[in-house]
C-alpha cells in the first residue's frame, strides 16, 4: 500500500491514501490519482506490500548516500565483542549492546545526525530522488510515533532544511520491536545541490538495550540520466514488512522491463535489524529463462547479506564516502551490487527476491538499473 499524502507530516500509524505509479512509454514516471481514503488507523493492515514507486526508461543509473542514526555505547552480555570491533567490522547483534545516537553535526537542537555521499558522474541530470528513513521506537525507551514523518536534511555546504514525510508506514509492532518506515520526494533539492555530502538528522529512533535491539537509518535513492551511459530501466520499489526468521521471501517482478542476455546494472535494498555473522539471508535476481543468481560483494557474502552493512561497487575514487563510517552499523543495510552478466534474455522482465531464514528482520527498498540493450 502506498500512502502519499504531500508533504505534510502524518499523525495517525498508517497515512490515508495510495499511490501507485507505473512506466509510462518513452521513460516518463506517471503517477496514478489517489485511491479513496482508507479506515482509520486501528484498521491497518499486517503488512504493507511493496509497490512500484518509480519507473523510467532513460540513459543513466541510480546511485544512493546513506548512514545509520545510532551505534553501541558499551556491550551488554559477556558473549559480545567490544564496541569498537562491533563497529570496525567484526560479528555483533544490536541486541547485545547498549545503543547510542550517532551526532556528527556539532548542533545541540539535535540528538542524532549523520552524513552520506551522492556520487554522480559528470554531466548527470538528477531525474528522482527519494529518502527514506526508518527504526526502532521500542528499546530501552518508547519514542512517540507522532514524530515518525519528521526529519532534517542538510544539502553539501548547506543548512537543515524540514523534510516531512509524504508516505508513513508504521509503526509495525513484531519480535519486540516497534518499526516504522517514512519517505520524502526531495527531487528538486537534489537535482539544484547535485553530488557531495548530504547530513540527515532526528531520525525517530530509540535508545538503550532490549532484545529486539536498537536500530535504524536513512538512505537517500537518487535516480539520474547521464548520456554518456548505458540505456536502463531505473526502477523504485518499497513498502514495509517484517521476516519472521521462517524463510519469508520478498520479491518483486519488474514488469515491463525486457532483460538482454547479459544484462549489465545494478540492484540495491534497504533493510532493518539484519545481524552480521546470522546466515541464510539472500537476494537473488532471476529471470524465467535463467536461475537465481545470489548477489554479493567484498562487504556482503552471498548468504549475509542482511549482515549491517552500508556499500556500493564503487568506482576510480572507492566507495561512497560517510561520516561516520562503520564498518558494522549494527542493524542497519543500505547496498548496491552489480549484475554479474549471469542472465538469460527474457521479455517478462527480472525479478528479485529478498529472503531470509533466520533472520528477524524489515524490508523497505528495493531498487535496479538493468540495461535496456545488449552490450
Amino acid at each position: 500500500m502506498r500512502n502519499s499524502l504531500g508533504p505534510l507530516v502524518c499523525r495517525v500509524t498508517l497515512c490515508a491514501f495510495s499511490l501507485v505509479v507505473v512506466a509510462a512509454p518513452g521513460g516518463a514516471a506517471v503517477a496514478a490519482p489517489p485511491a479513496a481514503q482508507a479506515p482509520p488507523a486501528a484498521a491497518e493492515a499486517s503488512s504493507i506490500k511493496f509497490a512500484q514507486r518509480y519507473h523510467a526508461l532513460q540513459h543513466g543509473g541510480i546511485t544512493r548516500a546513506a548512514n545509520t542514526a545510532i551505534t553501541c555505547r558499551k556491550r551488554m552480555t559477556a558473549r559480545a565483542v567490544s564496541c569498537p570491533s562491533a563497529r570496525g567490522g567484526k560479528a555483533a547483534a544490536n541486541n547485545d549492546f547498549d545503543m547510542f545516537y550517532v551526532d556528527v553535526d556539532r548542533d545541540p537542537n539535535t540528538y542524532n545526525s549523520s552524513r552520506g555521499e551522492v556520487r554522480l558522474p559528470a554531466g548527470s541530470r538528477v531525474t528522482n530522488a527519494r529518502l527514506y528513513w526508518g527504526g526502532n521506537l521500542r528499546v530501552g525507551e518508547q519514542k512517540p510515533p507522532k514524530d515518525n514523518g519528521k526529519a532534517l536534511i542538510a544539502e553539501p555546504g548547506g543548512s537543515y532544511r524540514n523534510v516531512k514525510a509524504d508516505t508513513l508506514v508504521g509503526h509495525r509492532t513484531a519480535n519486540g520491536a516497534d518499526a516504522f518506515q517514512a519517505s520524502a520526494d526531495v527531487t528538486p533539492l537534489v537535482r539544484a545541490s547535485g553530488a557531495g555530502l548530504y547530513t540527515v538528522a532526528q531520525v525517530n529512533v530509540a535508545m538503550g538495550n532490549s532484545k529486539a535491539g536498537a536500530w535504524g537509518g536513512w538512505t537517500l535513492v537518487v535516480a539520474y540520466e547521464n548520456p554518456s551511459e548505458p540505456l536502463r530501466h531505473l526502477t523504485v520499489w518499497d513498502g514495509f514488512d517484517s521476516f519472521d526468521a521462517r524463510g519469508r521471501s520478498h520479491a518483486i517482478r519488474l514488469r515491463g522491463t525486457p532483460v538482454p542476455a547479459r544484462a549489465g546494472g545494478s540492484v540495491g535494498m534497504v533493510a532493518y535489524n539484519g545481524d552480521r555473522g546470522t546466515t541464510g539471508d539472500t537476494l537473488t535476481v532471476s529471470t524465467d529463462r535463467s536461475r537465481p543468481v545470489r548477489l554479493s560483494n567484498a562487504a556482503n557474502p552471498a548468504r549475509d547479506v542482511l549482515n549491517s552493512t552500508i556499500s556500493d561497487p564503487g568506482g576510480p575514487g572507492g566507495q561512497s564516502a560517510r561520516t561516520p563510517s562503520y564498518a558494522n552499523t549494527l542493524g542497519y543495510d543500505s547496498d548496491i551490487f552489480r549484475l554479474g552478466g549471469a542472465l538469460k534474455a527474457d521479455r517478462k522482465g527480472l525479478l528479485i527476491r529478498l529472503a531470509s531464514q533466520r533472520e528477524s528482520a524489515w524490508a523497505g527498498v528495493l531498487f535496479a538499473a538493468v540495461d535496456a540493450t545488449k552490450r
